[in-house]
């Protein structure tokens, strides 16, 4: 019998009903009518030949859930077989399905990686429809991993999500994992252990049916962890032990098995080792070589049991003794090799090896040929990569060598060299480009990172420390790793003097602002400003106390908790104190005035009854002394505020104009934190107010240039939310919806961020779904717009226009008539930005069409206003020639609107022609696959 073949969208149903949604809920999950659902449904169950929505809501979350279990990745391939352990395995495995959380314990080596990785490849292997962990099995591997803040970031890259502005990446990891029926599975955690316990317990009560086993050398001390105590391989049974195979097989893969004469020496071998799973692989390792005599008579001369620290026990005594068997074994240049390359926490180069390990070889031959036999000897592992072949240590390992750096005296002297190489390879890749920089970023990063915790607690290092942590600041953000650039300027302000403090807390506070966080943009000037104040930079001060002020009100939305005025007000008052008469000290302060004092950005603390001609002044007097300045970015966002004050006096096209410029100002910039969150807005903005005056390819051309941004590849809301409004007005629906599921999927990931500009692209989206009939999405994407601005009187501008275009196109006159009621300067504020030139034209045409006594005033009211805006006035002139009954100015009307790039008004305007126009355009709104409008 052949696969029935089911649609995308009945795709998307059948999961929905997966996860027992009604046909309403289906319906505005998936922003469609619910009489569409019931088609789907029926549709479904016939092609499925289930009897009934029960079943197929069984066969919907079977497929769903087998769907995301193949989805997640890979667990690691070990290269070698798993040996032994059946009953640890089976009993793991049981802990695992009956705790939230798991931890495996052991000393290192005892083959805890090994355990786990068998236990959840079961788990994989037999995942069903009605099983566990039925989202799949996510490994982890936090051996790179230095800081205890970290930890969240290390599980996101392994679950594959991304950054989200405004939140912290622990933040995205929890909605990522939210629902998800999964095991996750976090390797060798003990160097973390401070940050893991917090973070899996806020983990793990946001996740209820996430379970997670952690693989660690000490348990967590949480009260939710169950432990389970992985003790060395068992030697019972003699030559038929766990430990005697593990040695069999391993001796085995290099060439030479031990024969049955061998087996009571290889079971005295297992025993004298401790059944430790690493140093049976070592010593089996040299059966090829040494043979049993080889190996007794090494054990009996080499092997000791080192002294640790208290928390050692003899098993964990014994695989320190195997590996300093394996070291003495080693030529003395080896010896020396090992150790010093076990400063590395990620795989290595040769070339690096020799550059922090190779300082006393003759060559860099030398050294390359020593890696080739620590690799042999199987204490080094070979890894190809993108960036040429690496080299790495398992941990247990690189700890030993650790040790061995230490008895040797030479700690302090690898780690500084190896902080040299960090500081270098950090200035090289700041310096580089190309296809394969990210590559090259990411194979150095755990060892940036690492140098710099080392160096971060050296006193005599601080300098260099400061200075990488700069490099890796501007490197992570570079890679786009927002917060941890921002992190780390934060840490750079802590190890530097006042004065270098300040400069990277203003880099700390311009990151901030390329991930939307408000709150940290505010104190970090301010902070800013209070340290170049104690560094005696009274001007610098000045500067960034101003910055503090301006960003208050500039990116009011953008703020979970908007400073109170009289607090900004008095930073202002500081600033003003501190500034003095330099050029850029007048430009900051005159922009800050000019946003605090007349509200020139439309704050959302802001006063509706400032002075529009005071606006404009301080707003153009802010752009000359950013001008004179020198500043590009400063003159930018003095631009910014000259674009608001000219749309608070109603000047869409000055607003226009001085949006456009931002673009060219900043055109030749080079790409710094400040720079590029200016670019940003900059889009932004000019996107916006080009739609304000009618001009909708260049709205589009910016809007979908911010779309492409890299920067914002993970912020898929604020990316699209222009492009969105442009095309909803040009008349584009299919490419608004395509790219509304973007700015949704993106909004939920984000944990429902608010911004203005969130809220005018969800009601593009609630506008085309009205104009295409299908009113149960509109209501749907309206409740997105209430949760997702923030302030309700936003929909007395970008609301009323959309809602109103729907209803004319609806033939409710009367309901069109009402939701722009008021005068525009009623509304002073939610109309006057980019929305004044649609809000008066609608209301004209209103009037006419529902006949309104004032119909002849408000055209001519609304032509003074929107006079060369192309869409507006075409519309205006529309609205005159209904209410002179004049056909050929209404075909006009319908020609200026294709020539102005509005499709859907050309169409409406021949429909409201009548006639054999009527026909021509309810055929191009069907082409454009919106609904039929209805005429007076």
């Amino acid at each position: 019998m052949s696969t029935p073949v089911i649609s995308a969208r009945e795709n998307d149903v059948l999961a929905l009903l997966g996860e027992h949604l009604s046909n309403a809920e289906i319906a505005a999950r998936l922003v469609i009518s619910v009489r569409t659902v019931e088609s789907h449904v029926s549709s479904l169950l016939r092609k499925l030949q289930l009897p009934d929505r029960r079943a197929l809501a069984r066969h919907a979350a079977a497929c769903a859930r087998a769907e995301r279990s193949r989805s997640a990745p890979a667990l690691p391939a070990p290269l070698t077989a798993f040996i032994g352990r059946a009953r640890e395995r089976a009993e793991l495995a049981e802990a695992v399905q009956a705790h939230r959380l798991v931890t495996l314990v052991g000393p290192g080596g005892v083959g805890k990686t090994r355990l786990a990785l068998a236990v959840a490849a079961d788990a994989v292997d037999t995942v069903d429809a009605a099983g566990d962990f039925a989202d799949g099995v996510w490994f982890v591997d936090l051996v790179p991993v230095t800081e205890p803040g970290r930890v969240g970031a290390a599980v996101a890259a392994a679950v594959g999500v991304g950054e989200q502005p405004g939140h912290g990446i622990d933040d995205v990891v929890v909605a990522a994992l939210a629902d998800r029926d999964a095991l996750l599975v976090l390797d060798n955690c003990e160097q973390v252990r401070d940050g893991m316990a917090p973070f899996l317990e806020r983990l793990l009560a946001a996740c209820p049916r996430l379970r997670v086993l952690v693989t660690s050398r000490a348990r967590l001390m949480v009260p939710f962890e169950r432990v389970f105590l992985l003790p060395p391989l068992s030697r019972e049974g003699g030559d038929e032990s766990e430990a005697v195979a593990l040695f069999t097989e391993r001796a085995a893969a290099v060439g030479l098995p031990p024969g049955p004469a061998a087996s009571e020496g290889v079971v005295a071998i297992c025993e004298r080792l401790g059944g430790m799973a690493l140093a049976i692989e070592l010593a089996a390792a040299r059966w090829s070589t040494l043979g049993l005599d080889g190996l007794e008579a090494g054990l009996s001369d080499q092997l000791r049991i080192l002294t640790g620290g208290s928390r050692a026990d003899d098993r964990h005594r014994s695989v320190r003794a195997v590996l300093d068997w394996s070291h003495d074994l080693l030529e003395r240049q080896d010896q020396a090799l090992l150790r010093r390359v076990s400063v590395f926490v990620a795989p290595f180069t040769a070339e690096a090896a020799a550059d922090v390990a190779g300082f006393d070889a003759p060559d860099r031959i030398t050294v390359v040929d020593g890696l080739a036999r620590l690799a042999e000897q199987s204490l080094l592992a070979v890894t190809p990569s993108e960036t040429g072949t690496r080299y790495h240590a398992l941990e247990t390992i690189r700890q030993y060598g650790t040790e061995r750096l230490t008895e040797a005296g030479e700690l302090i002297d690898v780690r500084s060299r190896h902080l040299d190489w960090c500081l270098t390879g950090a200035n090289l890749l700041g310096e580089a480009s190309g296809s394969d920089w990210r590559a090259r970023f990411d194979a150095v990063a755990d060892d940036l990172r690492a140098g710099l915790t080392w160096a971060a607690g050296r006193p005599e290092r601080r300098a260099d420390a400061h200075r990488l942590a700069v490099s890796l600041a501007e490197l992570a953000f570079s890679r786009t790793l927002l917060g941890e650039s921002q992190q780390r300027y934060e840490q750079a302000a802590g190890l530097a003097d006042d004065a270098a403090a300040a400069a990277a807390l203003r880099q700390a506070a311009a990151v901030a602002g390329c991930r939307r966080l408000g709150d940290d943009m505010f104190r970090l000037h301010r902070a800013a400003g209070d340290t170049a104040r104690r560094a005696g930079d009274r001007v610098g001060a000045g500067l960034d106390l101003a910055a503090a002020a301006t960003v208050a009100y500039r990116f009011s939305t953008s703020f979970t908790r908007i400073p109170p005025v009289d607090e900004v007000t008095a930073v202002l008052g500081q600033a003003r104190e501190l500034s003095g008469d330099a050029p850029a000290a007048e430009a900051a302060l005159a922009l800050a005035e000019a946003a605090v004092i007349t509200d020139a950005y439309g704050a959302l603390q802001g006063d509706a009854d400032n002075t529009v001609r005071e606006t404009v002044e301080r707003a153009e007097r802010a752009v000359g002394l950013a001008r004179r300045a020198g500043d590009p970015v400063a003159e930018s966002a003095a631009l910014d505020a000259l674009s608001g004050a000219r749309s608070w006096a109603g000047d869409a096209f000055a607003a226009a104009s001085a949006a456009r410029r931002r673009i060219d100002t900043l055109a030749s910039v080079s790409p710094t934190p400040a720079s590029t969150h200016e670019v940003m807005d900059a889009l932004a903005m000019a996107a916006a107010t080009a739609l304000g005056v009618g001009e909708l390819p260049r709205a589009r051309r910016w809007g979908g240039q911010l779309a492409d941004h890299p920067l914002l590849a993970e912020a898929g809301h604020h990316a699209t939310s222009w492009i969105l409004v442009a095309d909803a007005f040009a008349g584009h629906p299919d490419e608004v919806i395509a790219r509304s599921v973007r700015f949704l999927d993106a909004w939920e990931q984000s944990g429902r961020q608010r911004s203005v500009s969130l809220g005018a692209g969800a009601a593009s989206v609630a506008m085309v779904h009205g104009l295409r009939g299908d009113h149960d999405a509109r209501a749907a994407w309206l409740a997105i717009v209430d949760q997702a601005d923030t302030a309700h009187q936003h929909r007395h501008g970008y609301g009323a226009v959309f809602d109103a275009t729907v209803l004319l196109h609806h033939g409710d006159v009367e309901g069109a008539l009402r939701r722009v009621v008021p005068e525009p300067d009623q509304v002073w504020k939610w109309v006057c930005w980019i929305w004044l030139h649609w809000y008066v034209a609608l209301r004209a045409e209103t009037a006419v069409l529902a006949g309104h006594p004032d119909a002849r005033a408000r055209i001519d009211a609304a032509r003074t206003v929107v006079a060369g805006n192309p869409v507006a006035t075409a519309q205006v002139d529309r609205a005159a020639a209904l209410l002179d009954g004049d056909l050929p100015r209404q075909l006009a009307a319908a020609a200026a609107f294709e020539a102005a790039g509005c499709p859907y008004q050309s169409a409406r305007t021949l429909l409201l022609a009548g006639g054999e126009h009527a026909t021509t355009g309810a055929a191009a709104l069907a082409d454009l696959g919106l609904a039929p409008t209805a005429v007076r």
